[in-house]
This record gives C-alpha cells, sequence and structure tokens, in this order.
C-alpha cells in the first residue's frame, strides 16, 4: 500500500473522474449500515416487547419510559470515553468489542424478569452501543471524501430507520411465536456473529487490498484516506469544550434526540393505545413511518451533495441548511399528530416527521467531520451525541409520565414539536464555523 502513498499527490488531480466511478468506498458502508440495523433492533425491540412485558412482569408506562430513560443516561455519558477512545486507538477494534458487549447485554434481558434485572442490562447496553456511531462517523472520514461524507452518513445512518422499520414485522412474529424473551436472545445473537466477521475481514483504506491507487487518490485528495488518532490532534481534547460551534452541536442534538426518543419509545405503543389495533396489524403500522425516516434520510444526504457538487454551497453550509429545514418540518408534524384522527393521516404525519428528524441527525452527524479536526472526528461527534441524548434521556419518562397523568399523548408530541423546531436555531447560529477557528470561540 506505500505505492499508494506515494503516488496519490501526483495522481490526484488527473484521476478525479475515473476515481470518483470507482464504488469500493461505497461496499464498505454495507458494514455501518448492517452494524447500525443490528444496533437498532437491539434498542427498538424493548418497543416491541413492552406490551408482553407490561402484561407478564406487571410493569407500567412510566416504568417502560424509564427503562429508555435508562439507556439514554447511560448512553449520553459514556460517549465522551468512548469517543476519546476511538480516536486513540482506533475505530476497528472498538466497533467490534463494543458490538460483542451489547449484544451479551441484549441476550441476558431475555433471562432476567424483575424491573431492577432489566434497568442493570438496558444499562450494559448503552455501555456497549456508545462506540458505535462515533466510530461510523470516523471510518466515514477516512473512506470518503468531504463532499461526499453527507450522502455516505445518510446512507449508513438510515439504519437507525431500517432497525425500526424492520423490528415491528420481524420481531412481532418472533414474540408471537416465542414469547418477548425471544426476541432478546435472537437479536443479541446476530450481534455477535457481525462483531467477529467485522473484526476480522474490515480494513481502513491505507491497509485495503481492494482498493486502488486511483480511488485512494481521490479519496485522500478530499481530505479522507487516513484514520488519525488523537496523537496527531493539533489541539488537546479538553479544549472542544471552548468551542462555540460544538455547543451549538450538543445543544441542536439535544433538541433533535427528544423528539427521536419518543417516536422510538412510543410509536408503538401510542398506535395500540389510540386506536386499539391488532398485535398483528401492528406489525405493519408501526414499520411504515421508519421507512419513511430511513427515505428522508437517504434523500438528505444526496441533496446535500448536489448543493456542493454545483456550488450551491459548501460541505458545512449544505448540511446546515438542512438541518434547519428538518428540524422545522419534524417540529411541525410532531405537533399536528394529537389532530389526526384516523390510523392513516396519523401514521402519514409520522413518516413525513421521522423523514424530517432523520434528515436532520443524518446531516448533523455529517457535520461532525466538517467541524472536527479529522484526528478528532469522533470524539467531536461522541461529544454531539453526548449532548443530545443527555437531553434527550428525559423525553421517554416525561412522555410516560404524561401519558399515564392525562391518558393522552397530546401534550408529549406538542412538546417534543416545539423542541424539535429550536434545534435549527442552534445548528444555525452557533455551529458555524472549524474548530479552533478565532470565531470558534465560546
Amino acid at each position: 500500500m506505500d505505492d499508494k502513498l506515494v503516488a496519490s499527490a501526483s495522481t490526484a488531480t488527473s484521476t478525479d473522474a475515473t476515481a470518483a466511478a470507482a464504488d469500493f468506498r461505497w461496499r464498505v458502508l454495507i458494514w455501518l449500515l448492517l452494524g447500525g440495523v443490528i444496533n437498532y433492533l437491539d434498542r427498538a425491540n424493548l418497543a416491541i416487547a413492552a406490551p408482553g412485558m407490561i402484561h407478564d412482569l406487571g410493569l407500567t408506562r412510566t416504568q417502560i419510559g424509564l427503562l429508555g430513560t435508562v439507556f439514554a443516561w447511560t448512553y449520553a455519558v459514556m460517549q465522551l470515553p468512548a469517543g476519546w477512545i476511538i480516536d486513540r486507538f482506533g475505530a476497528k477494534r472498538a466497533y467490534a468489542v463494543g458490538m460483542i458487549w451489547w449484544s451479551v447485554a441484549t441476550w441476558l434481558t431475555g433471562v432476567v424478569g424483575s424491573i431492577s434485572g432489566l434497568i442493570v442490562m438496558r444499562a450494559l447496553l448503552a455501555v456497549g452501543e456508545a462506540p458505535c456511531w462515533p466510530t461510523s462517523a470516523k471510518i466515514t472520514a477516512a473512506w470518503f471524501p468531504a463532499k461526499e461524507r453527507g450522502f455516505a452518513t445518510g446512507i449508513w445512518d438510515s439504519s437507525s430507520k431500517w432497525g425500526p422499520a424492520l423490528a415491528p414485522a420481524v420481531l412481532v412474529a418472533l414474540m408471537i411465536a416465542f414469547g418477548w424473551r425471544s426476541l432478546f436472545h435472537v437479536t443479541g445473537a446476530i450481534g455477535i456473529v457481525f462483531a467477529v466477521l467485522f473484526l476480522f475481514l474490515y480494513r481502513n483504506p491505507a491497509q485495503s487490498k481492494r482498493l486502488t491507487r486511483e480511488e485512494f487518490a481521490y479519496i485522500e485528495a478530499g481530505g479522507g484516506g487516513h484514520e488519525r488518532s488523537l496523537t496527531t490532534a493539533p489541539i488537546r481534547w479538553r479544549a472542544l469544550f471552548a468551542s462555540r460551534s460544538v455547543w451549538g452541536m450538543i445543544f441542536g442534538y439535544f433538541c433533535a434526540i427528544w423528539l427521536w426518543n419518543i417516536f422510538l419509545v412510543f410509536l408503538p405503543l401510542y398506535l395500540l393505545d389510540r386506536f386499539h389495533i391488532s398485535f398483528a396489524q401492528l406489525g405493519i403500522y408501526a414499520s411504515i413511518p421508519w421507512f419513511g425516516g430511513a427515505a428522508g434520510e437517504i434523500a438528505a444526504g444526496w441533496i446535500a451533495k448536489k448543493l456542493v457538487d454545483r456550488h450551491v454551497a459548501t460541505p458545512m453550509v449544505a448540511k446546515r441548511v438542512l438541518i434547519v429545514v428538518g428540524a422545522i418540518g419534524a417540529g411541525v408534524c410532531a405537533a399536528a399528530l394529537p389532530l389526526a384522527d384516523t390510523i392513516g393521516a396519523s401514521v402519514a404525519l409520522m413518516t413525513l416527521g421521522l423523514a424530517f428528524i432523520a434528515a436532520t441527525i443524518g446531516n448533523a452527524w455529517a457535520l461532525a467531520a466538517d467541524i472536527a479536526p479529522s484526528s478528532m472526528v469522533a470524539s467531536v461527534s461522541s461529544i454531539q451525541n453526548f449532548g443530545g441524548y443527555f437531553g434527550g434521556a428525559f423525553s421517554p419518562v416525561v412522555a410516560g409520565f404524561i401519558v399515564d397523568r392525562t391518558g393522552s399523548y397530546s401534550i408529549a408530541f406538542i412538546m417534543g414539536g416545539a423542541i424539535a423546531g429550536c434545534a435549527a436555531l442552534f445548528y444555525w447560529f452557533m455551529a458555524r464555523n472549524t474548530v479552533g477557528q478565532p470565531a470558534d470561540a465560546v
């Protein structure tokens, strides 16, 4: 691979057209896409298993919300060490070890039979899942030039919608046939197998034997090609908290994840409680909005790339514009949801709302690679994720409390929509500059 590095500088300009047509870098996204689907199957199985757990274990909806909150708080706190570990020791090992950890925790969730045991398992799940998204962001920064990262991120981050989209159809069938505990056993086993395959088969760009010199030169010319560690970082890790842009990402992601967590935890229960559909029908209706989320995120990533290709905006500005549009659109759809009187109208609003919030989240992850130094992409990504999930952790338990006290989801969705809309303000007015620039100081 050394000859790739020598040839890259001299061939970057002349091979742009040829390298852009090469597609091996896009195949690498299969790892991230499948890993993300497994990640979200292991999160979404709680929402599907909730009716059975309520019946068998005597849990309340507030306790179901509490399980979501425990996961989110633990996940948030673990983002800070996870980002540092990834940037220090490499994405590959962090990703594989994390997946094995969370898959074992998932499997064990199907064994415990008390609320205290479930709380412990959701906390352990969060510890293992913490490195997944920051490692994906770091791998994307290494494998893609800057102008393609929004589209690439939209593809792999759409896994967070494909997972919940597939979960109702697949997991409801498992639950009907074998009970709610089987959901955790099956999804946990799948994760362990995938992690072992990733550990043995994945390679960084500079180590890949299937990446051509031309494609490597194209990636490198766009700012990728190498996975850099914290040993080459231009600033100290703690200095990231002196960045105005980083704080804008923290607050903005808090607003987006608040609404996201309400959908993730309560979407199936909302459809059951509001429209009294059968459990078999739930497998269809609860899947549709997540397909909309996946489509919306991929479309937003594609639009971001086109805006850059046509010189309408820089990569950073293109992502920020789409974040603003997505946050406002998601807020409007969520606030309008209580006004929908039919299941068709409700599913349509959920589908559109998830498409908008997914576009916001996907571009937020891609934005981290534009704002962060190349050696600190995982750290900035994880700090953003920390802010989102530390604050967003409140939303499931708050929503569950509101539903238990009022018997209605209206206030929870209206409040969630208003908070999501505020993400537009933070990303547009604060997340504007690369870390380290004079204008970026708090």
